[in-house]
């Protein structure tokens, strides 16, 4: 299989792997890696020579735009919130993590010392290829997920500069003593500042300036990258990645006007790579370099989970000012990524060839520890972390930006009917009654920069935008459709000057309409002022959907009503749309809007629900 037909055939078997991944809400790493080691060491279908340069050098591009891409992501104000425990993670839990890593690698997995120590310095990583996607699904607060994202992030090149140090200690500076590595690590230092920090923040000024246009940008920054990685590893071996680190810490934070179409071009740039990158490096061992793994490695990995992390948290972060709660959970998470398996990939290979024998198991123990970790720790955040209050019970609820006559009583109602709701507006005042129902608000602009810091809403499923502006609600309802996802954020229909469709907003330009697509912000409070609100009915295997809107129909005379939301058997909120509309079912319980007279169940039914129930 030439090359190419190779790369294209790894690509499909990634987007697979991702795909099986998504649907059984399972790490996507493992899939990759189960598949990696399926084509390549137990079938033999793929064949990737473990000592091609051409293979290490593409694995080493393909990290350093993930690593600038999890930068890219890390924002100053976190730091502010969170920097009194990430401060002491990154400065004091790297050195800790090698010495207690080295030394269990040497007495328990039986390593010489110079093999232990750089299995320890990689070991230092804790995998923000992975960290993010588990947040994701766990629904983590903000501080915590900060903590984890923000160590992920920074100790990959710190655990990658650690592992290069020592592997140049003892295979070419042995003769020259320690100062030969202090020198090393303050060119590294130098060059990251330079070639990162100031390269970054010169891109930065480019691209405000208006010199760059608009669809080379994303490019541009692509070749920056790279060319930032290959000048950093000219002037010092493995100093790119935390080259690419600092340029896209500097970018991330420059407030460009453009951020967003950046950031998502490289988070689809990742995935590819990711998807390639778990495949092809699994792929490169062999049966006989998995048969290296004995009961000694097992029982390093184990110790390394249930020993190393817990102390190295407990001793960097003593006397930190951090909750209790997080010290426990970081305590025990720190599944390894992309980053230890490709340091492994490249330093195991090059110690064997420098005389260091045991040095061949050095890749398989990485790929173990990857493995038990993802498992381990995917599984169980969510659980630990709601456990310690540190997460969302539950996704299963409505952030409604706008207060209005219309968003109090269906929040109040919602609210009464244990459906997690939180109203956002500007306007404390227009917030004040909505605050007498006990309902929770957000006094602020949701797309702020405090808001992105502040605003917790884990526990929140749909969006709904009911202001009276429409391309105020088009603009939240696009910038929040990245996260809540845009079949889950809705605005109110537009105006009536523009219901004509060529006059429109395009779908790509705004949010679904909720409901029924045609009740706009004034329509809805000339309702309310009509005496509409919002009521409630049960369904039941006796009183159907189809039952309940006959009956809707007949009281309202040609009036009319609206159905909002509904809520299902398990209690899953889902709201109501054109595109997505609702098949309410025994169980569910439905909310709609209709005159305070109008009851969706005869009156002989003893228990006919009122409005506002």
């Amino acid at each position: 299989m030439n090359y190419i037909a190779l790369l294209v055939f790894v690509l499909a078997l990634g987007m697979m792997s991702q795909l099986v991944a998504n649907r059984f809400k399972i790490p996507a790493i493992v899939v990759l890696i189960a598949v990696g080691l399926t084509v390549g060491p137990f079938t033999g279908l793929v064949t990737i020579p473990s000592d091609s340069e051409q293979i290490s050098e593409f694995i080493g591009l393909g990290v350093a735009v993930i690593l600038f891409e999890g930068a890219l992501d890390l924002r100053i104000g976190e730091f502010r919130r969170v920097g009194h425990g990430v401060g002491r993670l990154v400065i004091f839990g790297p050195p800790i993590a090698l010495a207690l890593g080295a030394t269990f690698a040497h007495y328990v997995a039986g390593f010489s010392w110079p093999v232990a120590i750089v299995t320890g310095a990689i070991l230092v990583v804790t995998g923000p290829t992975v960290i993010v996607p588990l947040l994701r699904q766990a629904r983590m607060n903000k501080d915590t997920a900060s903590l984890l994202k923000w160590e992920g992030i920074v100790n990959d090149p710190v655990g990658v500069l650690l592992a290069v140090l020592a592997f140049q200690y003892f295979t070419l500076f042995q003769d020259r003593g320690f100062g030969a590595v202090v020198v090393a690590f303050l060119v590294v230092a130098a060059t990251a500042l330079g070639i990162g920090g100031l390269g970054g923040w010169l891109i930065g000024k480019l691209f405000r300036s208006g010199v760059v246009p608009a669809h080379l940008k994303s490019p541009l920054l692509l070749v920056a990258v790279l060319l930032g990685y290959v000048l950093g590893n000219l002037i010092e071996e493995d100093a790119g990645l935390l080259v690419v680190t600092a340029m896209g810490l500097v970018i991330g934070n420059m407030n460009l006007p453009d951020r967003e179409q950046l950031v998502s071009f490289k988070e689809s740039l990742t995935v590819l790579l990711l998807s390639t990158l778990f495949i092809i490096i699994p792929a490169q061992l062999s049966m006989a370099e998995l048969q290296l793994i004995d009961w000694r490695i097992v029982a390093f990995v184990l110790v390394l989970m249930v020993v190393v992390r817990p102390a190295t948290v407990l001793i960097s972060t003593a006397w930190a000012p951090m909750r209790r709660e997080d010290k426990t959970l970081l305590a025990w998470i720190a599944p390894r990524g992309i980053v230890a398996a490709a340091t492994a990939g490249v330093f195991g290979p090059a110690l064997v060839e420098a005389g260091y024998a045991d040095a061949d198991q050095l890749l398989p123990t990485v790929f173990l520890v990857i493995i038990v970790t993802v498992l381990a720790h995917g599984l169980t955040l969510g659980p630990l972390a709601r456990k310690l209050g540190l997460a969302a019970a539950r996704s299963n609820g409505l952030l409604i930006v706008g207060a209005s006559d219309f968003t109090r009583d269906l929040a109040s109602v919602l609210h009464r009917n244990d459906v997690d709701v939180l109203v956002a507006d500007a306007s404390y005042r227009n917030l004040q009654p909505i605050r007498m129902d006990e309902v929770p608000v957000f006094n602020g602009e949701v797309l702020s920069e405090h808001a992105e810091d502040s605003l917790d809403i884990p526990n929140l499923s749909y969006v709904l935008c009911a202001s009276s502006n429409d391309y105020y609600n088009a603009l939240v309802s696009r910038a929040m459709g990245g996260e809540f996802g845009f079949h889950r954020t809705f605005q109110l229909t537009t105006h009536e000057e523009s219901l004509h469709e060529a006059k429109r907003l395009t779908l790509q330009q705004r949010g679904s309409f909720a409901f029924d697509g045609k009740s706009d912000s004034a329509i809805l409070q000339e309702r309310m002022d009509a005496g509409w609100s919002i009521h409630t009915t049960k369904i039941t295997k006796d009183y159907a959907w189809a039952d309940a809107r006959s009956r809707l129909e007949a009281d309202t005379d040609g009036d009319g009503w609206m159905l909002v939301a509904g809520c299902s058997g398990d209690g899953t909120f889902r709201l109501e749309s054109l595109e997505h509309p609702l098949k309410p079912e025994a169980g569910w319980r439905v909310f709609y809007f209709a005159r305070n007279k109008v009851s969706p169940r005869p009156a002989v039914i003893a228990d006919a629900e009122q409005p506002n129930e």
